[in-house]
């Protein structure tokens, strides 16, 4: 057979990972303070950028009927489910590993908000009013900074320490103290590091061990307690078998300790309730950064007729204009080629952005106002009342993909009058009744199993038998495993445990 060139016409489909499409599929994942990181870099980034605040003229800013043709990349199909088939292409773009991919709002009567048929009213994020009390004062600037772990110990060992070497000594020791603030270093590495002996490290860590926070620097839990008990001056030989014991204090065997210890009952409850009242980490209250507040995305409130009003929170939302005069001024003068290519650019870029941050918003009222309307009954009588529900459920409402509602419940928050949630906590599993009933939401189950436990008296602490017997008198059909997995996962001892420790309790008279 001979061989021969040949042109051959093909038509096929593929997805094409612009880094537009790549940018707005990332905006989805972000966090309000993620996105105000990344506003920031394209601020920087593209001239034609501005704050909303900082424009002059607000219709020098209007976006124009139609991009430039010149380089324009097409527009994305919000409504292709392509977006849902090439996982490669979505995981190469992104650097991440997606479960499925971007899948936007699609037009139609799917795309109507379902709460107006429920008795929802979603606000437009666009509409929302500005806060009365307009940007305020940022508190923050005000709080004084506070010193940190390494910090406070510097400056005491200053004080106690005179000798060159010593201090030395003494800050390789605090530098080698962890947050929760004990030693994360043997002491035989930090003298063979310095070159001294043992000993001398062992004297120096002792004045160390005198310092405040009382308990710091100490190489085990056990160390740490027996410095704050010696402070007080409560450590007796009582004491000093119970801490040599830990082990047996995690098991609440109340029994081995008494033996151990040699008291009785209301002993040993006094001296558990001191080591309870110990810092088992006493350089937690130095800590690192201050204490990032949860700021939510969306807020949730009671109407008048007793439906639901859904608000995006407009202090998150990034204010960005795009800076046409600027724009004009640059290519109406004798700009070279290059620099027109580099503003054009910059224009299709700002375009896309500002496109994608409207888009972002629309989907996360949209979500948001379908989990609402699905979970009517929790935010109207508690979580005892939350419904299974999963991200197929709300992508099929919505029209929208599960991969798209799953992007946008990560790390955004709701403010209800219930309390802040991640919007993640509405999703929960399905426990089938043990009737022809509804089923009921494992969060809902988990916090029955909390009332029951903590309802518990001494003479009556419940198994988990007894718990699942409980459970299926209530309609719950659910398995003694499954029970000690909620159990376990809200951090509740085992019957026996509880057991000891209420009697325990009763001796001592509390």
């Amino acid at each position: 057979m001979a061989l021969s060139a040949k042109l051959v016409m093909r038509q096929g489909q593929a997805l094409v990972m612009t880094p537009q499409l790549m940018q707005a599929i990332k905006l989805l994942q972000l966090s309000n303070l993620e996105l105000a990181s990344f506003i920031e870099e394209e601020l920087e980034r593209n001239p034609l950028l501005e704050r909303a605040e900082e424009g002059p003229d607000p219709r020098e800013h209007e976006p124009p009927a139609e991009p430039p043709a010149t380089g324009d990349p097409v527009e994305a199909d919000w409504t292709s489910d392509e977006f849902a088939t090439d996982r490669g292409a979505l995981e190469a773009g992104l650097g991440t590993e997606l479960e499925n991919s971007f899948d936007g709002e699609r037009t139609g009567p799917a795309a109507d908000p379902a709460g107006d048929m429920m008795g929802l009213s979603a606000t437009s994020w666009t509409g929302a009013p500005p806060s009365a009390e307009g940007e305020g004062s940022n508190l923050e600037r005000y709080v004084a900074s506070l010193p940190s772990l390494h910090d406070h110990l510097a400056a005491q060992l200053l004080l106690a320490v005179t000798d060159p070497v010593d201090r030395l000594i003494g800050h390789s020791l605090i530098d080698a103290v962890d947050e929760a603030g004990y030693l994360s270093e043997p002491v035989e590495a930090v003298a063979e590091r310095l070159g001294v002996s043992v000993a001398s490290v062992e004297a120096v860590l002792a004045i160390v061990h005198t310092f405040e926070p009382t308990g710091v620097a100490a190489r085990s839990l056990a160390e740490c307690l027996t410095l704050q008990l010696k402070e007080r001056d409560r450590f007796d030989p009582a004491m000093a078998a119970l801490i040599g014991r830990l082990d047996l204090l995690a098991r609440r065997d109340h029994a081995g300790l008494k033996r151990l210890c040699g008291v009785d009952d209301e002993d040993l409850a006094d001296m558990v309730g001191e080591i309870r009242r110990l810092d088992p980490k006493p350089g937690r209250s130095y800590g690192g950064g201050p204490v990032q507040t949860v700021v939510p995305d969306v807020y949730v409130r009671s109407a008048p007729d007793g439906s639901w009003l859904i608000d995006l929170n407009t202090d998150v939302l990034p204010r960005v204009l795009v800076n046409q005069s600027y724009r004009a001024r640059v290519t109406r003068g004798t700009a070279s080629d290059a620099d027109k290519s580099f503003v054009n650019n910059c224009l299709q870029t700002a375009n896309w952005l500002t496109k994608s941050l409207e888009q972002r918003a629309r989907t996360i009222l949209k979500v948001s106002s379908e989990i609402v309307r699905q979970q009517d009954a929790f935010f109207a009588h508690g979580v005892q009342h939350l419904r299974p529900l999963n991200l197929k459920a709300v992508a099929d409402a919505i029209g929208m993909h599960e991969s798209t509602v799953s992007r946008v419940t990560s790390n955004k928050y709701m403010a209800s009058p219930r309390g802040i949630f991640e919007l993640k906590y509405f999703f929960t599993a399905s426990i089938a009744s043990t009737l022809d009933g509804a089923s009921h939401s494992a969060e809902a189950v988990r916090f029955r199993i909390k009332q029951m436990i903590e309802a518990e008296t001494p003479a009556d602490v419940l198994s988990d038998d007894a718990i699942v017997a409980r459970l299926k008198a209530a309609n719950i059909d659910i398995a003694r495993r499954t029970v000690a997995k909620y159990r376990e996962s809200l951090r509740i001892p085992s019957s026996v445990e509880r057991r000891r420790e209420k009697s325990v309790m009763v001796l001592a008279g509390r």
